[in-house]
């Protein structure tokens, strides 16, 4: 997976958390993935609202950003969980595939009556913006803010 460079950025349908951050936002999940770190929304809730805004600006996208955020979020989850983080296996990076919609997130628009996108609106979309889709479709997500996310983005 190669990361791209993206901005901060916290999307309409999190609104009823990012102030807050009680839920992990679109942002820092994008960076969980790229620096191979799984973190579990019970270990997320004991970080302070300082430790999370940190999480959600800083960057994660050289190797060695990539780096030095699996250091210091590795730390975190030490020194507020008590036990060391948990790593992901490989990652697909679907969302980096520009060559076709994924299946999932096809499915998950026919499930909420919304025609299937395509290939043009999913070129149209910024990378975090198809990762978010992506992370909206899998099974087992609470899916109703993928369909706020469609709207949101421009896809009706």
């Amino acid at each position: 997976m190669t990361p791209v460079a993206i901005d901060t950025v916290f999307f309409a349908f999190e609104s009823d958390f990012v102030e807050s951050l009680r839920c992990i936002p679109m942002i820092v999940r994008y960076k969980l993935d790229t620096c191979g770190i799984k973190l579990k929304l019970t270990e997320w809730v004991k970080l302070s609202l300082i430790e999370k805004d940190e999480l959600a600006i800083r960057p994660c996208y050289t190797a060695a950003e990539i780096i030095d955020y699996r250091t210091y979020l590795c730390q975190l989850v030490q020194e507020r969980c008590g036990h060391p983080a948990s790593t992901l296996n490989a990652v697909d990076a679907v969302w980096d595939n520009l060559d076709e919609v994924p299946y999932d997130v096809q499915q998950k628009a026919l499930e909420w009556h919304r025609p299937p996108l395509t290939h043009q609106q999913w070129l149209d979309l910024d990378t975090l913006q198809r990762f978010a889709l992506v992370k909206l479709s899998r099974s087992g997500h609470e899916g109703r803010n993928f369909p706020r996310a469609l709207d949101e983005f421009g896809i009706l």
